[in-house]
C-alpha cells in the first residue's frame, strides 16, 4: 500500500503540529507507524491522501451515524452557511436543535448548547456544584469525560484514589476534591458512598463506555447509582458524548431505563460538526446563569451550521435505522468471534448497538483493570493488517469501532473477510514469535 504523500504531510505536520496532529490519539502511537491524512468520505467509505480506499468503521470516533457527505446534512449546513456562519445571538437553529432533543430525551427538560463534549462536562459538573453546594465528584476508572482538569484523575489501589493526576499540568488542588472508582463495582461504590455520599456533589458516567474499550455498564450498577444519588441529594451525571443517539434514539438511557438528573451529549448532534450540550432537569438547570448564580457562555455556542447539521441527522434517526444498526452489529459480533474461533485466539466482544470492541481475552472485561489484563500488545497487528485489507479501524486498543446506517451488506462482508487475514496475520506472528 502506498503511503507516500501521507508520509510526506506528517513530515510537514511535524515542524509545526505538536506531534504532527491537533489530538494525540491520531499520530498512531498505540499502533506504530505513520498517521493516515484522510482527504475525503461518502457514505460507509473514505479516502487518504494517497487516494488508498477504506471502509471506515471508525467514523470521525462515533461522530458520523448517517454516513459521511450524506446528502440532506451537507445540503443543510451549506444552506446554513449560507446565511451566515455565526452570530453571536440567538437564531432559530439552535432552538430547534435544543427543542428536538427536549422532545427525544424525557430527562432533558432545558438544553444549555455549547462547543465540544468537554465543555459540555465542565459545565455540568460545574452546575452540580452549584446545585447542590457540595464539592466531592465521583468519576469511574477507565471512563472518559473530556480533558478538563477536575475529570483527568485516576484510580489506584484500594476503594478510592484522591487527588491523583493522570496528567502533566494538573495540579492535586484541581483533583482533590475528585474520587475515582472502579466501574462497575456496585460494593465500592455503595461502600464509599455510605461513608461520605453526604460531601458528594455529583457522580459522573459513561453509562456505555467507550474510551477503554466499548463496556456497557451493567443495569444493576447504574440502579445502584441512581438510588445512592436519590439517598445522597447529590447529582446523577450521564455522558453520553458517544452513546447518545448512537446506541438507541434516547441514548443508553433510554436502553436501560435508568434516567440522570443531567446528560452530556455531542458527537451526533452536531453532524460531524463541532459540538456539545448539557441537559437535564429544569430545577438544575434554571441555576445557569443568566437565571441563577452557576456562569458558563461561550461565543460559538449553539453555531448555526453545527446545529442545522445535527438537526438534520436527528431526522432521519427513526426505528428503522436502530434496527439496521443492531442487525448489523450482531452480524459482526459473529464474525469477529468466528474468525478468531479459527484461529485458536482467544477473544471477548463487547457491543452496544453500532459501538464494538475486540479484547484480547478469554475473560469478561467489565472494567479498566481487565481491559489492562487483555493482549493489548496483538492490537497493532491486528489494526494493520485491518488497514492493509481496506478497513479503516481506530489507532488504539482503548477506542471503540463504530458504523454508521451508510454500511451496507458489501461492507459487512468485506470486514469479515478482513477479519479472517488478520486474526490469520495474529496467528502466524504468535508461530513466529
Amino acid at each position: 500500500m502506498n503511503t507516500q504523500e501521507s508520509e510526506t504531510l506528517f513530515s510537514r505536520a511535524l515542524k509545526i503540529m505538536v506531534g504532527g496532529v491537533n489530538s494525540p490519539v491520531r499520530a498512531f502511537k498505540g499502533v506504530g507507524g505513520k498517521p493516515l491524512f484522510i482527504e475525503r468520505g461518502m457514505g460507509s467509505r473514505i479516502w487518504d491522501a494517497d487516494g488508498n480506499e477504506f471502509t471506515d468503521f471508525t467514523c470521525s470516533w462515533g461522530a458520523i451515524l448517517l454516513g459521511h457527505s450524506y446528502p440532506d446534512v451537507i445540503r443543510a449546513s451549506y444552506n446554513a452557511m449560507a446565511k451566515g456562519s455565526s452570530f453571536g445571538a440567538p437564531t432559530r437553529t439552535e432552538l430547534q436543535l435544543a427543542e428536538e432533543i427536549s422532545a427525544t430525551v424525557k430527562t432533558a427538560e432545558m438544553v444549555r448548547l455549547v462547543n465540544s463534549g468537554t465543555e459540555a462536562v465542565m459545565t455540568a459538573i460545574r452546575l452540580s456544584r452549584g446545585f447542590t453546594g457540595k464539592k466531592t465528584i465521583v468519576k469511574f476508572e477507565g471512563g472518559y469525560h473530556g480533558h478538563s482538569d477536575t475529570v483527568l484523575s485516576k484510580a489506584g489501589s484500594g476503594l478510592a484514589t484522591l487527588g491523583i493526576p493522570s496528567s502533566a499540568g494538573v495540579t492535586e488542588g484541581c483533583v482533590s476534591d475528585t474520587v475515582t472508582l472502579e466501574y462497575n463495582n456496585t460494593g465500592k461504590f455503595e461502600s464509599y458512598m455510605d461513608q461520605n455520599g453526604r460531601q458528594v456533589a455529583a457522580v459522573i458516567i459513561e453509562p456505555v463506555a467507550g474510551n477503554m474499550g466499548v463496556i456497557p455498564a451493567d443495569r444493576a450498577f447504574l440502579l445502584s447509582l441512581r438510588k445512592k444519588c436519590d439517598e445522597n441529594s447529590c447529582i446523577l451525571i450521564f455522558d453520553e458524548v458517544i452513546s447518545g443517539f448512537r446506541v438507541s434514539r434516547e441514548g443508553a438511557q433510554g436502553l436501560y431505563g435508568i434516567y440522570p438528573d443531567l446528560s452530556v451529549f455531542g458527537k451526533v448532534i452536531g453532524g460531524g460538526f463541532p459540538i456539545g450540550a448539557t441537559a437535564g432537569k429544569s430545577e438544575v438547570m434554571k441555576r445557569l446563569a443568566p437565571e441563577g448564580p452557576v456562569y458558563q457562555a461561550g461565543t460559538l455556542a449553539g453555531n448555526p451550521v453545527a446545529a442545522a447539521a445535527g438537526l438534520a441527522v436527528l431526522s432521519h434517526l427513526d426505528k428503522s435505522v436502530y434496527q439496521k444498526l443492531e442487525e448489523y452489529g450482531k452480524t459482526i459480533e459473529k464474525l469477529i468471534k468466528s474468525a478468531a474461533d479459527k484461529s485458536g485466539i482467544g477473544v471477548t466482544v463487547n457491543r452496544v448497538g453500532s459501538m464494538f470492541s475486540t479484547f484480547f481475552t478469554n475473560e469478561p472485561v467489565k472494567n479498566f483493570n481487565d481491559v489492562l489484563n487483555s493482549r493489548r500488545e496483538l492490537y497493532p497487528i491486528f489494526f494493520w493488517s485491518l488497514i492493509r485489507n481496506g478497513i479503516y479501524a481506530p489507532p488504539s486498543p482503548y477506542e471503540s469501532h463504530f458504523f454508521t446506517a451508510s454500511h451496507a451488506v458489501q461492507d459487512i462482508s468485506q470486514l469479515g473477510i478482513a477479519l479472517e487475514n488478520s486474526f490469520e496475520a495474529l496467528k502466524n506472528e504468535r508461530r513466529a514469535g
